[in-house]
C-alpha cells in the first residue's frame, strides 16, 4: 500500500469548512470525521491482515456509529476495553465481545453473570486466579446463573532480552508458556468458568513508532525483528499447552502496527485493530504503513495577543503515555503554527506561534489532529461525519451518549 499523506491538505480542509458551513455547523471545536478515508483505512486493514479475522479495539473509536461499521467491515467480533462498555454493547446487539483487559468491577460483574444474552456474547480477560475468585464470588452470590463465565488467559508479550530489561508494556504476569499453562490448569477446577480463548498483545511492535534513521529508530526496527520471533515462539508454544487443556475458540494477537508478522504466526486466528482506522498523528512514524488520517479537530481561535501568535480556546488534549511532544496534537491547518514552548497545549487555551498567525482572525478555525486515535471522543460529544462534499450524518460519542467507562 502507498503511503498515504501524512495530514490533510490545505484544499481537504477548506473542503470540511464548506461542508460544515453547508450544514449550518459552526460551533468549534468541532471533530471531523472523513468517511471515505476511514473506509480506506479498513480496506488497507483487510488487505493487510489477508485471510486472518480483524476483531475491532473499541477504545480507539468510542463511536457507536463507526463501531458499528467497522465490525460489518471486518466481521470478527469486538475487542472492548471495560467489562461495564461489553454489557452496553451486546446490549445494542453485538454477539462477540471480548474484553481486553481484566475487570475488577463488581457491579459490572454482578450485571453480567445475569444476563443470560451477556454470558453468551462476552468473553472476560483473567491472568491471575485474583480475577477467577472475584468472577466465581460474585457468581455465587446470584444463584439464578446457571451458564458458565467465558474467559481467556493473556500471555505477556513484552519484549526481555536479558534481566532487568523490559521492552513493552507492562500487562499480563503470564510472561512464559509455563506460567500460562499453569493457570490454565487451576482454572479447571472452576466449574463456573469455561476456558475459550488466549490473547497476547505485542505493544513493543503494535505500537512503537520506527520511521527514520536515526540511531534510535534503527535500533527499534531491530528490536521489534528479534522481538517478533521470540513473541511467535513463546504464543506458539503456550498455545500448544493450552489446547491440550481446553478447546480454544480463538488465538487474539497483534494491534495495527504488527499486523504482518502477527499474522504471520500460525498459532494466531484473529488479529485485533482500530487505530489504522482513524490514523491518528502517532502513525505517521510507522514504517511499512500510513493509515490515511480520517479525523481532525477544529479549534477557535479566541485571541491575538500578538502580531504572530493565535490563541485558540482548549486544545489541550494530550495523549496518554510518558509525556513528550509526540503525544501533543499535531497543527494540520494553518500547518506552520507552532507551540510555544512555556506553555504548548493547554486545559482552557493554546497560543500558537507562526506567520500563519498573522492571517487569523478571533473566530477563525485551527485545525489539529490527536496523537491517538480514541482520545478525542473524551472531549467532544459528536463527530460529523463528512462524505465527498457533504456532511452526512452527525454521530454521538460515548461521551455524547452519557457513557463514560473509566
Amino acid at each position: 500500500m502507498a503511503a498515504a499523506s501524512a495530514t490533510p491538505s490545505a484544499r481537504e480542509i477548506a473542503r470540511y469548512e464548506r461542508a460544515l458551513a453547508a450544514a449550518g455547523l459552526n460551533r468549534r471545536p468541532i471533530a471531523v470525521l472523513d468517511l471515505e478515508r476511514f473506509d480506506a483505512n479498513a480496506r488497507a486493514l483487510t488487505e493487510r491482515a489477508g485471510s486472518t479475522p480483524i476483531r475491532v479495539a473499541t477504545k480507539s473509536l468510542r463511536v457507536p456509529f463507526l463501531i458499528e461499521r467497522a465490525e460489518r467491515l471486518f466481521g470478527g467480533g469486538l475487542l472492548a476495553f471495560s467489562l461495564a462498555e461489553a454489557l452496553d454493547l451486546a446490549e445494542q446487539g453485538f454477539e462477540d465481545i471480548l474484553v481486553a483487559y481484566p475487570t475488577a468491577d463488581p457491579d459490572a460483574l454482578a450485571r453480567f453473570v445475569t444476563s443470560e444474552r451477556a454470558l453468551g456474547a462476552v468473553t472476560l480477560m483473567v491472568d491471575s486466579i485474583a480475577h477467577a475468585e472475584m468472577i466465581t464470588a460474585v457468581r455465587r452470590s446470584r444463584p439464578r446463573c446457571e451458564a458458565p463465565v467465558r474467559v481467556c488467559l493473556e500471555l505477556d508479550c513484552s519484549y526481555a532480552p536479558v534481566r532487568g530489561v523490559h521492552l513493552g508494556a507492562l500487562r499480563s504476569p503470564l510472561f512464559t508458556p509455563d506460567h500460562v499453562e499453569d493457570l490454565a490448569r487451576r482454572l479447571t477446577q472452576y466449574s463456573g468458568l469455561t476456558l475459550v480463548g488466549l490473547m497476547g498483545y505485542e505493544s513493543q511492535i503494535a505500537g512503537t513508532p520506527n520511521r527514520g534513521f536515526t540511531p534510535m529508530r534503527l535500533l527499534t526496527r531491530g528490536m521489534q525483528k528479534l522481538s517478533a520471533r521470540d513473541v511467535a515462539a513463546r504464543r506458539s508454544e503456550a498455545v500448544r499447552r493450552v489446547r491440550a487443556i481446553s478447546d480454544l475458540e480463538f488465538v487474539n494477537g497483534g494491534g495495527t502496527g504488527s499486523i504482518e508478522s502477527t499474522c504471520a504466526d500460525p498459532s494466531v486466528t484473529e488479529v485485533a485493530a482500530g487505530s489504522g482506522l482513524i490514523g491518528p498523528a502517532s502513525f505517521d512514524h510507522f514504517v511499512g504503513f500510513r493509515p490515511e488520517p480520517a479525523l481532525v479537530v477544529g479549534f477557535p481561535v479566541v485571541r491575538r495577543p500578538a502580531r504572530n501568535v493565535a490563541t485558540i480556546l482548549g486544545g489541550g488534549w494530550v495523549a496518554s503515555g510518558p509525556p513528550g511532544l509526540d503525544k501533543l496534537p499535531s497543527v494540520v491547518h494553518p500547518r506552520s503554527l507552532k507551540y510555544v514552548g512555556l506553555e504548548g497545549a493547554g486545559e482552557v487555551q493554546t497560543p500558537l506561534r507562526g506567520r500563519a498567525a498573522e492571517r487569523l482572525r478571533v473566530g477563525d478555525t485551527v485545525w489539529v489532529r490527536h496523537a491517538k486515535a480514541g482520545e478525542v471522543a473524551e472531549h467532544v460529544d459528536t463527530y460529523a461525519v463528512v462524505s465527498e462534499d457533504s456532511v452526512v450524518d452527525i454521530v454521538p460519542t460515548y461521551r455524547g451518549s452519557g457513557r463514560a467507562y473509566i
